[in-house]
């Protein structure tokens, strides 16, 4: 009896799971193959997505201010309008400056364009010493053109008419959600009594969204405040056009601190040559380390817990999927889709460490050096007991043979 029940436990599917019994490759080209229509999906309505979400994540940094309101007594209705009213003048204040920042580009460009032009030569004339063909040089030199560099800061921002619908999308949203935002923590304990790991996820998912965003946006001001001051006083023409640049970077992990200093190190090639690209490339490298490696990581916290390989992964993956503005928002959309699928659900917990989770890693890591440290001041110690054993048993006479 006792053998046939353990065989029957033996034949049931690991955790309940009524796909245990299909071969493991086929799960995993299932769930590729699903990924894969995900993304392409995601794809085909990134006009439509990427502003929604956006609007998500706005709603949710801002919520905390609607709940304070309403326990300050203020009433609901006028909580909800508050919450809206800043957060469309927080957005009527980027756009405002991203237009300004576009218009000094464009007006900037054409001043310093025979020196690109040349700046292009010059690097034509290397790339053929070292045996590039004229059709190889031609293809990468053509990108100093100052009318094609225009023309791509413009398709990167859109046209009139895609912006237009983003906003209004935007907007539309953030209005919607700030109204559905009151029922929001009621929602969650009705479906918590059914479905609490999910619920758990999801409130999880936005609290650190919410504690990313803000502590890159504050440290992201902060760090195009300095950068802008620094190139105001090294006389880098368009300096606060690359202070905005420098802060919209800073919403881009990993790669974001080399697309923001690029041009500041061409216009102060241009006007200062090496000695102010050095400037600029300490300036800007410590003003990075500081912000980025000492002071986010303890205001962030573990909110984030994603490994540095993925974070590079996921800015390249949602920047192909849903346009540049995926790059900004990579961050919030892979730990939307962590607490989707692994903190869901607690069979897959094992895989947090895996994507970057290295809280307990890090304690094990930190015991093992300690056991290891312990080890080695032990090991003179041993030494030494054994070394005065010897000489003891050498200078000691020899015992007399027994009677």
């Amino acid at each position: 009896m006792a053998d046939s029940s353990k065989g029957t436990t033996e034949t049931q599917p690991e955790n309940g799971s009524k796909f245990a019994n299909y071969p493991r490759s086929a799960l995993i080209l299932a769930g590729l193959g699903g990924a894969t229509l995900t993304a392409v999906g995601l794809w085909a309505i990134q006009s439509f997505f990427a502003p929604f979400f956006l609007a998500l994540v706005l709603t949710i940094c801002a919520h905390p201010i609607r709940v304070a309101l309403e326990r300050w007594g203020v009433a609901r209705g006028f909580a909800t309008g508050s919450v809206i009213t800043v957060v469309f003048l927080m957005l009527a204040a980027f756009v405002f400056a991203l237009v300004v920042a576009f218009g000094q580009f464009a007006a900037l460009l054409p001043q310093f364009g025979p020196q690109i032009i040349d700046i292009g030569t010059q690097i034509g004339d290397w790339l053929k010493s070292i045996g590039l063909t004229q059709e190889q040089v031609s293809s990468i030199t053509s990108g100093f053109d100052p009318g094609r560099i225009l023309g791509f800061v413009a398709a990167l921002l859109g046209n009139v008419t895609s912006v237009t619908v983003g906003l209004v999308i935007v907007l539309t949203s953030l209005i919607l959600m700030a109204m559905d935002a009151v029922y929001v923590p009621l929602l969650m304990r009705q479906v918590g009594r059914t479905r609490p790991n999910m619920v758990a996820a999801l409130a999880g998912f936005a609290t650190g969204v919410r504690r990313y965003m803000v502590a890159t946006t504050a440290l992201g001001i902060a760090q195009g405040l300095l950068n802008w001051v620094a190139l105001v006083i090294l006389d880098i023409p368009g300096a606060f056009l690359w202070g905005l640049l420098s802060f919209l970077c800073s919403y881009i992990p990993n790669i974001g601190y080399f697309i923001a200093i690029i041009p500041p190190i061409v216009f102060g090639l241009l006007v200062g040559g090496w000695p102010v690209v050095i400037a600029v490339i300490i300036i800007y490298g410590v003003i990075n380390a500081v912000v980025q490696s000492l002071i986010q990581p303890r205001v962030v916290g573990n909110a984030v817990a994603l490994g540095q390989t993925i974070t590079f992964v996921s800015v390249l993956f949602w920047a192909v999927v849903i346009g540049p503005i995926g790059a900004i928002l990579a961050i919030p959309l892979t730990l939307l889709v962590r607490a989707i699928l692994i903190d869901s659900n607690p069979s897959a917990a094992w895989w947090r460490p895996v994507i970057g989770d290295l809280t307990e890693t890090k304690r094990i890591m930190k015991d093992e050096d300690l056991r290891s440290k312990q080890a080695k001041k032990s090991r003179p110690r041993r030494r030494a007991v054994g070394v005065a054993e010897t000489r003891s048993l050498e200078t000691d006479p020899k015992p007399s043979p027994p009677a």
